[in-house]
């Protein structure tokens, strides 16, 4: 009887556990499904791609090898349920665009494809109801398995605990509300000059008002850029034990200010995501995040003193 009771508590325990990451996997043995196809999909479904990068090639620049015969990096947004998820929450657009992660290792007969759960992304961004990220995940869902109509779906192990906060946000105090447009520019061209030296790239760029906006809407922003962020290292090393953390990777970046406001919010989504949600307890990747961590926010610390 308690053998029976131990089992149940642990079936249970099984179906309770919401991992964070959605995790697509299908046969690929002859590697005739590509990004491409899945990219392709996306944009049918209504969203807008901002990239798709084929790692592979930066890898084996970089460090004489790569682990993968397919890895891609590719954001997606889709415009309209963009705009509102902003409406509700200035932090969303660290998820605008989402990351999809792409990937097949070198022995790998199966292609792999990743994106976060609505649950992942609402309890990074701290809202409760969660209905647009809901929305926003079944149009994802649809995209992937129309691409990969016999792919497996599953969901990662549940997250790790962390009490650290999931988004790091940090401020530049304005004297006058209304004058902002030299302290934007000032900002910008100091984001851009430090990426490189600390060893960040810049993919991509998205400014709300020319992507996202509806045209018929007012905006409650000033201003709203976001900035796709990725450090090659970091990639390259978690990939070795968590490829699925591709669904982080590139890391969007935001720089806004809302109307009234006398301060301009610079953000991004904490590696602390990449430690709990992909589960990477991997000495190597732990060290690359944090120092890319530190190495941010020193940027922006920079910035806003």
């Amino acid at each position: 009887m308690k053998k029976i009771i131990l089992l149940l508590l642990s079936i249970c325990m099984t179906l309770l556990a919401q991992g964070d990451l959605h995790l697509f996997s299908v046969a690929n043995k002859d590697g005739t499904i590509t990004p491409k196809q899945i990219e392709d999909s996306f944009a049918k479904n209504g969203f807008s791609v901002t990239l798709n990068n084929d790692m592979t090639k930066p890898f084996k620049i970089q460090f004489q090898k790569s682990d993968y015969k397919v890895f891609n990096l590719m954001t997606v947004y889709e415009p309209k349920l963009a705009d509102k998820l902003l409406r509700v929450s200035s932090k969303a657009g660290v998820f605008i665009p989402m990351g999809v992660g792409i990937y097949q290792g070198n022995d790998d007969e199966n292609l792999h494809v990743s994106i976060l759960t609505s649950d992942a992304q609402a309890k990074i961004i701290g809202i409760e109801n969660n209905d647009l990220l809901k929305e926003l995940e079944k149009k994802a869902i649809k995209s992937i398995k129309e691409a990969l109509p016999n792919a497996q779906q599953t969901l990662s192990e549940d997250s790790l605990k962390e009490s650290r906060d999931l988004v790091t946000l940090y401020e530049y105090e304005l004297d006058d509300a209304d004058d902002y447009d030299d302290a934007k520019e000032e900002i910008k061209m100091s984001l851009e000059s430090n990426f490189a030296p600390k060893g960040f790239v810049l993919p991509a760029t998205l400014d709300y008002e020319m992507g996202v906006l509806d045209e018929n809407a007012e905006s409650p922003f000033d201003f709203y850029e976001s900035y796709s962020i990725c450090k090659l290292p970091v990639i390259y090393t978690v990939a070795k034990t968590r490829p699925e953390a591709a669904a982080f990777a590139p890391c969007t970046t935001v720089l806004y200010k809302e109307k009234g406001s006398d301060k301009i919010v610079m953000g991004f989504p904490a590696v602390y995501n990449w430690l709990s949600s992909a589960h990477v307890t991997d000495d190597a990747a732990h060290k690359e995040l944090m120092k890319a961590q530190s190495d941010f926010e020193q940027i922006l610390k920079n910035i806003t003193e």
